[in-house]
């Protein structure tokens, strides 16, 4: 099954009923240079995104906005992670901003799945996973995609809390381990948008956030953001 079929029969069997956000039109008159987003959804058990439908649909939203402001030509990529193997995250997404893929159609789609990912996990579709590998993802994301030929920028729904045999940051004096060299040179930016959420600990936040902050810098990252709210 094509990509865009299998996103369609995915979203539409767990949301039925549900009607897509109404999304201003691009204006074809203003040429946009093409980038590249990378979307991760993290669906580990600590993750917020996979239970809390409010939260989910404010992340579908906030990423949908990303996607409507894409020129023809780009790229749109979506992965699900958490443990580490092949069997647990096999959903994919790939797309060409296009006339027949149009930024206002893909963001729309995409909103919808990521506002859904709660009803996918309980209707096991999607299953909540008892790891967090997003290290694992991101090196995996680096090559396979990869960030040349256009300004690219990684979007992870997670709460950042790396729970894998790299680092167990769910404990106060764990830390992330340096990066082999800078994998992600000519990357524009990396997010995470949960940062923290499900530990109601400021906190614990700002530790996460100086983590993940010094690692994308050292990976070779342009630009890192930690949204916990927004």
């Amino acid at each position: 099954m094509g990509t865009r079929l299998m996103l369609a029969a995915v979203t539409a069997a767990a949301l039925a009923g549900g009607g897509a956000m109404a999304l201003a039109s691009v204006d074809d008159q203003t040429p946009i240079a093409p980038r590249r987003i990378i979307i991760g959804l993290d669906l580990s058990k600590s993750n917020p995104l996979i239970e809390n439908p409010a939260f989910a649909a404010k992340v579908g939203a906030r990423i949908a906005s990303y996607v409507m402001s894409m020129g023809f030509a780009s790229e749109v990529h979506v992965r699900t992670f958490g443990n580490f193997d092949a069997t647990s995250n096999t959903f994919y997404y790939d797309t060409l901003i296009s006339i027949h893929a149009r930024p206002e159609q893909v963001a729309a789609e995409i909103e919808k799945l990521v506002a859904g990912t709660p009803m996918l996990v309980r209707s096991g579709k999607w299953k909540s996973q008892n790891n967090t590998n997003i290290l694992a993802f991101l090196d995996n994301a680096v090559h396979s995609v990869g960030c040349a030929g256009m300004k690219t920028t990684v979007v992870l729904a997670s709460d950042g809390i790396e729970d894998s045999e790299y680092a167990r940051l769910g404990k106060d004096d764990a830390h992330l381990p340096a990066p082999d060299g800078k994998p992600f040179r000519g990357c524009t930016e990396l997010q995470l948008l949960g940062l923290g959420q499900g530990t109601r600990s400021p906190k614990e936040t700002v530790r996460l956030r100086s983590e993940w902050a010094d690692w994308a810098k050292a990976a070779g990252f342009a630009k890192f953001t930690g949204l916990n709210d927004w």
